[in-house]
């Protein structure tokens, strides 16, 4: 079994900052979790507070958190720093090996699109952002952890796409997408949801654009060397 995370994110259009952040953290008893953060706003300072909200996230997993108490933390920590004022999402995505399951963790209006045996599953019931309200939850979800499933994750930049140019999303393309990849091709299908988004903004992106793609695949060679590959145009 191998876990594979495919990223892609693109700056707003005249943005010299992406608003949004990644980080990926090992999980101490086996495993792996992607972590993003859409901080309120855009550039710099929606930098600042996304960067924040990740690498906080990203610590407290790797100490042995447990995801849903990541959440909570980190929610109390923005809400702390920021006085209330500023708000930001966070999707956690975990491969638990310890335990044998996929997790997901929720504070986005943008949902998580689960690909498994038995066909595409989108949760996005409606869940408050981190750092604003005083008393905030997760939406947490739970799934074994089997060959073939695909979890998809993605900031709001993807979801209103077009939207200001009178081009319509169309959801029914990124399942498509999903239905007909396999979790190998994760770098595949965040770099083709990303340029579909990119295209119904005319290639100007209207807000910052992040796609997180998680697989679990067979692993094709008898090799336990991990490998992180990363591109990072400047």
């Amino acid at each position: 079994m191998e876990i594979k995370i495919g990223v892609a994110k693109i700056n707003k259009y005249a943005m010299a900052e992406c608003g949004d952040s990644v980080e990926v953290a090992e999980r101490p008893r086996g495993g792996i979790s992607a972590i993003l953060a859409d901080g309120q706003g855009s550039g710099k300072a929606a930098k600042i507070t996304s960067s924040l909200v990740v690498n906080r996230a990203a610590a407290l997993i790797t100490e042995g958190a447990r995801d849903g108490a990541v959440a909570r933390a980190v929610h109390d920590y923005l809400y702390t720093m920021k006085d209330g004022k500023v708000s930001s999402t966070l999707t956690i995505l975990s491969a638990d090996l310890e335990a044998e399951t996929l997790l997901f963790s929720r504070n986005s209006n943008c949902p998580v699109l689960v690909k498994g045996e038995y066909g595409i599953v989108v949760y996005d019931e409606t869940v408050n952002s981190i750092g604003v309200h005083k008393h905030m939850k997760p939406l947490m979800n739970q799934i074994p952890l089997e060959v073939g499933t695909i979890l998809i994750s993605y900031s709001d930049g993807i979801q209103a796409a077009g939207r200001k140019r009178g081009n319509n999303f169309n959801f029914d393309k990124i399942l498509r997408l999903l239905d007909d990849n396999g979790p190998e091709h994760v770098d595949f299908i965040a770099k083709s949801i990303t340029e579909y988004a990119l295209e119904l903004d005319d290639y100007r992106a209207g807000d910052d654009m992040t796609v997180v793609v998680m697989g679990i695949s067979g692993r094709e060679e008898d090799c336990k060397i991990q490998r992180i590959s990363v591109s990072f145009p400047c």
